[in-house]
């Protein structure tokens, strides 16, 4: 009972020690009414900077090298100079044009790279800038093959002996996916061996990247699977896998389906129809899925935070008071997200194996 004690004693210390920053940002904020709402929205979104805290008044952040693409020249600079200046301006030593950047706070093109006319209109240019997400996604990528390379030399090491350490615990984790996840949900044994190896890679990077998610620091703390365009990528490999590997019985199920009146089939192709654009509505769910939860879960934690600084606007007691029970509920949410972490990628995977499932059975004559 005494180290339970001890071990929400020291969760509590933790949480506070992260927040601190926040506090000192808040701070300054007093003299402007504190926005929750741009708060939470900065952290979730993506951005050409890596903000890791504020001390005094000063933000520390990594700037990130901005890399665009106008009219065939590459121009490339670091996102520091969007905070010293509002616009960045360089020379096109093609036509010694000079061209300026901005990156807008409202419109269409909010938050996103832009070149100014100069008529004062807005063009988008081809952008593969270095952003935190990516950065974020090149970190954990090697944090990845990392893990995988150390678990791959305690096998060659250790051989036929029980698994020790950071090998049982992926054993046990690769074990689940291939028996509990793959051979269920596929039940064509010469088909499992086939898709195993993106459901294994698939389900430890949404799990992985989810835990990491959930460490607010530095290099941690991006939310890669929050991201649309991330969530889509992969939703978009499992439809590939699904549509380029699938067998003739799959693509007869879409366009004769059997146990169907024939009047749905002809001469309206209505079941044919359904059954198409459910090809390519059960991506887009993967995608909205993920998206969804682990924003959401984000969104939670980051809105008992700031109720604190809302709170301490009215009275700094109040917030003091207000910080313990926001911190409370911040770390039962983030407890939460634990499992959460692990569900989503369960289930991504796991319908991803479905489909594959779908895309892969054989005719069975009666």
């Amino acid at each position: 009972m005494r180290n339970w004690k001890y071990i929400v004693s020291l969760s509590f210390l933790i949480c506070l020690i992260f927040t601190l920053p926040n506090f000192a940002k808040a701070e300054n904020e007093q003299k402007e009414k504190f926005n929750a709402g741009e708060v939470i929205i900065e952290h979730i979104l993506d951005s050409y900077e890596w903000h890791i805290f504020t001390w005094k008044g000063h933000e520390v952040s990594i700037y990130l090298p901005c890399i665009v693409f106008n009219e065939g020249k590459c121009y490339t600079f670091s996102s520091r100079n969007f905070r010293e200046n509002e616009f960045y301006k360089t020379v096109n030593k093609t036509n010694s044009e000079e061209l300026v950047f901005t990156i807008p706070h409202e419109g269409d093109y909010k938050g996103k790279i832009v070149i100014v006319n100069a008529d004062g209109t807005q063009k988008r240019p081809f952008d593969i800038s270095i952003t935190k997400n990516v950065l974020a996604l090149f970190i954990s990528c090697a944090l990845i093959i990392i893990l995988f390379y150390l678990v791959t030399k305690a096998y060659q090491k250790r051989g036929e002996k029980a698994p020790k350490g950071l090998q049982s615990l992926f054993e046990m984790l690769i074990v689940y996916v291939r028996d509990d996840i793959a051979r269920k949900a596929i039940n064509n044994e010469k088909s499992v061996d086939k898709y195993l190896p993106y459901l294994i890679t698939v389900f430890f990077f949404i799990f992985i990247n989810n835990l990491l998610g959930l460490i607010p620091i530095f290099p941690f703390g991006a939310n890669i699977t929050g991201n649309i365009a991330v969530t889509a990528v992969l939703a978009l490999f499992t439809f590939f896998i699904t549509n380029l590997l699938g067998n003739k019985e799959y693509y007869k199920d879409i366009f004769n389906t059997p146990g169907v009146p024939w009047f749905l089939k002809f001469p309206l192709p209505l079941m044919p129809i359904i059954e198409t654009v459910g090809c390519f509505t059960k991506p887009f769910v993967l995608a909205i899925r993920l998206f969804a939860n682990i924003t959401a879960g984000h969104i939670v934690v980051l809105g008992f935070i700031s109720s604190i600084f809302i709170v301490a606007q009215i009275s700094v007691a109040g917030g003091v008071g207000m910080s313990v029970f926001s911190l409370i509920l911040a770390i039962f949410v983030d407890c939460i997200e634990l499992l959460v972490a692990y569900i989503q990628a369960y289930v991504f995977t796991l319908l991803s194996a479905l489909y594959f499932g779908m895309a892969s059975k054989e005719h069975h004559k009666s």
